[in-house]
């Protein structure tokens, strides 16, 4: 158990019994800080620090006496260490509380985020392996674990994605995006982690706050970063605020609520009625996720600091905002300028999960809107291109079906501030799996695959599509989250190692690690710009191009073999003489003529 958890416990029958953040550091950009204190009465506390190099700017007491804010200002001269906070009651002993400190990790704020040269592994904690079978229940926490029930708790943890680095290393991605991991104490259906209870502290069937950031800290050596799920849209219906509440305002719609109508674009719609747009925006995600209110000054300081808190304390790489539009926009605006504030290479994408390109485009950093707002999200969701490749290599080529649809939506580039700097996918834990059954062709998936990790943007891609794991979203969530295969002692078999895959498994993994393994130093890919060529007859051609490299990306949707004239393409091939096809590792001598399989991707790099 982490020190702070200690000291929490210590003071659990006292007049403090929470202070948060738990801890803080010296040396930030922004010197300000505001501690939450909870305990019995202690709105009736004097409270006073003697510390030359903090100033207590003041003390607001709210509505509820059992809640008090500190205010401090934590000046450039403050050394790591304790800090003195004494609270002095009008009846009773007066309690010192020793805050720490600490000091930062050196480079701290110029760390670097993920960004276009990544390919992000979104990991579900509870369904992917389970390292520690110890935790798989803990005392006060009701929600069991059962493999037979989808919806239930099935016993993975960091400790088996810690065992599983390797794995990734030879798999060939850079960055683990880990589904929430904080503490999700709700009477069923917490395996998934969006209903927060505590967001200071790691849920223990997952493991600790020390283990998590020990699993960072292995990553990194790998040459692996890190990205947490972060949720201020709402909390669990069980976190300790709604035992005791900060104040009516804490909350939207409370302690009455009603659902979200779950329409985003009345966020930027100009016809769209108050009404509308404020039930989006403070209606509930669900009966049992109570909705954060972050007009609230005290609530906006805490969801701040509780970022800046776990980016330092574990060491991130980055953060994925859930429901990023459903939150008071203005806040989330200011929430992107504080963290760039301390870490301004620092990446955060943000979940927009809309329908088309200018719907994503309005929440990207420097967008032109019409009413002037600016997120300051750099990293947007590109769920129309996942919506796009759903279909496209499902059907035959039209003016506006089959390969074309790929083309068109990236056709709609010019409405984004920044192309590149989208986040795109073929599916995750809330979308059905590309690979909906077992049976699908693997042409099918290696098409996507060599699509989604040679177009534009920051790729991610969903845990076990490297070995072909199905999941039919009409089946439900429970089914496009499986448990993967070998994660836990019972399994009889193994897919985190080559023999224990099927034939099928094998060429799937192997194609995609190829592909990934290679893109590592594709700088044409990374930062490259990309030109691309009207589908036709069933192919789709694009080129990735830069001072250094140039790489010719062939998608053939036929079923038939075919041979490619390459004569419309002489704006880049004229002064190229062959090429090298990173997937079949086979030197290409003719480039006027190339020989296509069917349903097949080819990534050339020229010469």
């Amino acid at each position: 158990m982490s020190t702070m958890f200690v000291v929490m416990t210590s003071l659990a029958q006292k007049p403090v019994e929470r202070i948060e953040p738990p801890c803080w550091w010296v040396g930030m950009n922004n010197p300000n800080l505001q501690l939450l204190v909870y305990g019995k009465n202690i709105a009736s506390a004097q409270v006073s620090i003697n510390n030359p190099n903090i100033d207590l700017v003041g003390i607001d007491r709210v509505e509820n006496p059992n809640y008090i804010f500190i205010n401090l200002t934590v000046k450039p001269d403050a050394k790591p260490g304790s800090i003195d906070i004494k609270f002095t009651f009008p009846k009773g002993k007066p309690l010192t509380y020793a805050y720490e400190l600490k000091a930062r990790q050196a480079g701290s704020a110029n760390r670097k985020g993920f960004d276009n040269s990544d390919v992000v592994y979104l990991v579900y904690p509870d369904r992917f392996s389970n390292g520690n079978p110890a935790i798989d229940q803990v005392s006060g926490y009701t929600d069991k674990v059962d493999r037979n029930e989808p919806y239930a708790r099935h016993g993975g943890d960091i400790q088996g994605i810690l065992n599983h680095l390797d794995y990734f290393k030879q798999l060939g991605v850079t960055a683990l995006w880990l589904n929430p991991v904080l503490e999700s104490n709700q009477p069923s259906w917490s395996y998934h982690g969006y209903a927060i209870t505590d967001f200071y502290r790691v849920d223990p069937r997952l493991g600790s706050n020390e283990l998590y950031k020990e699993f960072i800290d292995k990553a990194h050596a790998q040459g692996i970063k890190v990205v947490k799920d972060m949720v201020f849209n709402h909390c669990g219906g069980e976190h300790w605020w709604m035992k005791d509440v900060p104040m009516k305002n804490w909350f939207n719609l409370y302690p009455d609520y009603k659902r979200t109508n779950y329409r985003i674009p009345t966020t930027f719609d100009p016809h769209a009625s108050v009404a509308d747009s404020s039930l989006m925006a403070d209606g509930w995600f669900d009966g049992h996720m109570p909705d954060l209110n972050q007009r609230n000054p005290y609530l906006a300081n805490y969801l701040i600091q509780n970022s800046i808190w776990w980016i330092e304390y574990a060491g991130l790489d980055g953060i994925r905002m859930d429901t990023h539009p459903y939150c008071d926009k203005h806040f989330m605006a200011q929430w992107c300028a504080a963290v760039q504030n301390e870490y301004p290479n620092f990446s955060i994408v943000g979940e927009t999960w809309v329908n088309y390109p200018a719907w994503v485009a309005y929440w990207q950093k420097d967008a032109k809107n019409r009413d002037g707002y600016n997120s300051n999200l750099e990293i947007v969701m590109d769920f129309p291109l996942m919506f796009a490749m759903h279909k496209a290599f499902d059907e035959k080529d039209g003016w506006d079906t089959g390969l074309a649809r790929l083309y068109e939506i990236i056709a709609h580039d010019f409405v984004y501030p920044n192309p590149d700097k989208l986040f795109i996918f073929a599916d995750n834990h809330d979308i059905g799996r590309f690979q909906r059954d077992s049976s699908q062709a693997l042409g099918r998936l290696k098409l996507a695959m060599a699509f989604l990790l040679t177009t534009r943007g920051i790729p991610q891609i969903y845990y076990g599509t490297e070995i072909l794991l199905p999941g039919d979203d009409a089946k439900g969530h429970g089914d496009i989250r499986r448990d993967f295969p070998g994660g836990w002692p019972t399994d009889s078999k193994s897919a985190f190692t080559p023999e224990g895959r099927t034939k099928r498994q094998n060429e799937i993994w192997n194609y995609m690690s190829t592909i990934l393994n290679w893109r590592k130093t594709a700088t044409a890919i990374h930062n490259g710009k990309l030109t691309h060529f009207i589908p036709e007859n069933e192919v789709y051609v694009y080129f990735r191009h830069n001072s250094e490299q140039t790489v010719m990306v062939i998608l053939h949707n036929g079923y038939q073999p075919k041979v490619l004239d390459t004569s419309r393409f002489a704006e880049f091939l004229s002064n190229k003489t062959s090429g090298i096809d990173i997937i079949s590792g086979n030197k290409v001598e003719n480039l006027a003529k190339i020989q296509l399989s069917p349903r097949s991707a080819m990534i050339i790099e020229l010469k």
